[in-house]
């Protein structure tokens, strides 16, 4: 069953922040005039910034917790490319003090190659003594690096956000942009960011009902079947495509099951979904997602015949970036191609 994005900007809105709005509260004088001598000074405490927030994350152990940072952070360290891609959106480049390096995103290219930003190792390996000399405020992981949770906290907090498969990658998406937001004061953007990502699920979905799907990406010179718990589930999860690729209690959300091309055929589905993992990870010598399907036997299916199998145009940002605010357009943008064009 396909999910719509369901935020309440207004309740999210009001997450500790309230010490920096700037309350307008002009006395009425006897005569019906606005005293403006009543109003508060602008440095009285309700107009002044906190110091610091408390926000939602994840743990070491990828549980929900509290964490205390410091309210509009000036250096930020990031190895996690779907937080660079929202601050990115957010306008909060140039507090961009160290990034993981070594993506191929086109659109995160400057942060990349720019030598002013500190090499801070990869999203897989953090380079703690690089992390260490920029001296962040505070620091943005990805699942990736969950196991250095603690070892960076010893430098600066840590804030780790992550796609939620249970609520669907476009909340996932508004929910992490809100709370990166309320750490600048900017929650009043996201709304604006996210306008337009509903009605294209939408117009995909009618594409996607009563229609059968196998889900996948080739890696090694395999294809590994992946459900509606990780890696592209906004196919099946929200799209609405029956993913019939694998048992719902199997967990996919890693790498994927790998599966025969005997299983693909026996299967039949309408559509087949390939993100080519190789290709997003540069992997040298590999072999291209299409040379790996297109064989005598997938071939031979209804899929494949009746120009059904969707190769995702830009793999590099569906296995590294979901989670962007431009990453979500982008993986939208590759399915419109294949399906409404």
């Amino acid at each position: 069953m396909r999910k719509i994005l369901t935020l309440s900007l207004a309740a999210f809105m009001l997450f500790s922040l309230t010490a920096c709005g700037n309350n307008s509260n002009t006395a009425i004088g006897n005569n019906g005039t606005e005293n403006a001598a009543s109003e508060p000074a602008a440095d009285a405490p309700e107009n002044r910034s906190p110091e610091k927030i408390t926000i939602t994350s994840l743990d070491g152990n990828q549980k929900a917790a509290e964490l205390e940072i410091p309210y509009n952070p000036q250096r930020i360290a990031v190895m996690d490319l779907a937080a660079l891609d929202i601050l990115d959106n957010l306008g909060l480049g140039d507090r961009v003090v160290g990034v993981s390096k070594g993506s191929s995103i086109d659109y995160l290219q400057s942060y990349i190659t720019d030598e002013g930003i500190e090499n801070l190792g990869t999203i897989k390996e953090a380079d703690l003594e690089a992390v260490m000399a920029c001296e962040p405020d505070v620091i943005f992981i990805g699942g990736r690096l969950s196991s250095s949770y603690d070892a960076l906290s010893e430098i600066a907090p840590v804030v780790y956000l992550a796609t939620d498969s249970t609520i669907g990658v476009v909340e996932s998406v508004g929910q992490n942009a809100l709370t990166i937001a309320s750490m600048f004061g900017l929650e009043s953007q996201v709304e604006e960011k996210l306008t337009g990502f509903a009605s294209r699920v939408e117009a995909l979905a009618a594409i996607a009902e009563g229609r059968t799907a196998i889900v996948g990406m080739s890696t090694s010179g395999s294809f590994n079947v992946l459900g509606n718990d990780g890696r592209c589930s906004i196919i099946g999860g929200e799209i609405g495509f029956e993913n019939i690729g694998v048992d719902a209690e199997i967990d996919t959300a890693t790498h994927g099951n790998e599966a025969s091309f005997e299983f693909i055929v026996e299967k039949a589905p309408d559509y087949i979904f390939v993100m080519d993992r190789d290709a997003a990870i540069n992997t040298d010598g590999a072999q291209l997602a299409r040379e790996i399907m297109e064989n005598e036997l997938v071939m031979g299916t209804a899929a494949y015949q009746n120009g059904n199998i969707v190769y995702l145009e830009h793999p590099a940002v569906w296995y590294t970036a979901e989670g962007g605010i431009t990453a979500l357009d982008v993986m939208l943008a590759d399915l419109e191609s294949a399906l409404l064009d």
